[in-house]
């Protein structure tokens, strides 16, 4: 599934590459005051760039935001697409896993904007939540049913198992102060993101794959 960034209604590479920007800089300016306390002049100013000139590319707060919700979402749920049902579970899990982890190091703000908005009722995403992305879980689900099926893994429910690995390695963005309050470390620490990443692969695919395999 691809959740697509809407565009605007003058199609160059330069203005493609201009919404990036302004994408990217609305994106840490919503992760910080959430859309009712940011102000499109803070966006303006983070991106260099005149309001002016901003609204030139986006109509309206409303429309940027939906926006950079869109651009997360293409980022977030892209390793979910490349589960496959001809691979084998450890071998997607594991990759699966890894990188979420990676998002999670490289996209906190993203992370915490994504978890702001559901935390608000989800008013912006409600329709993608219930259509591209619930039909994205059903389908991949259904491949971990398969395996299941076939004896390649301990009988366990598909969808919260996803729920799950979700709430892990996202929890890292989420809650990185306290993280970083209690261990003193995060994920930018290379052992301590290798500890996590192995005690989230030791609880939720080495324990439930039967087949003997190699997890990376």
């Amino acid at each position: 599934m691809t959740v697509t960034i809407k565009k605007q209604t003058i199609a160059k590479s330069s203005i493609s590459k201009k919404q990036q920007l302004i994408i990217q800089a609305a994106l840490k300016v919503f992760s910080l005051y959430g859309l009712t306390g940011a102000s499109m002049e803070q966006i303006a100013q983070e991106a260099d760039m005149s309001k002016s000139n901003l609204f030139y590319y986006f109509d309206s707060k409303d429309e940027l935001y939906t926006a950079v919700l869109s651009h997360v979402l293409t980022e977030w749920l892209a390793p979910l697409n490349d589960i496959q049902l001809e691979q084998e579970p450890a071998q997607a899990l594991s990759h699966y896993i890894d990188v979420k982890y990676q998002l999670s190091k490289k996209m906190p703000e993203a992370s915490k904007l994504y978890a702001l908005e559901i935390i608000q009722g989800a008013p912006h995403l409600t329709k993608i939540l219930k259509g591209p992305l619930k039909a994205l879980v059903k389908e991949k689900t259904a491949i971990i049913d398969a395996w299941i099926a076939a004896g390649k893994m301990k009988p366990i429910s598909a969808l919260h198992l996803i729920f799950h690995i979700w709430a892990v390695t996202q929890h890292y963005s989420d809650f990185a102060a306290q993280i970083e309050a209690v261990s003193g470390k995060s994920l930018s620490n290379k052992v301590f993101a290798q500890d996590a990443k192995a005690t989230t692969l030791q609880l939720l695919v080495e324990s439930l794959v039967i087949k003997e395999e190699t997890v990376a």
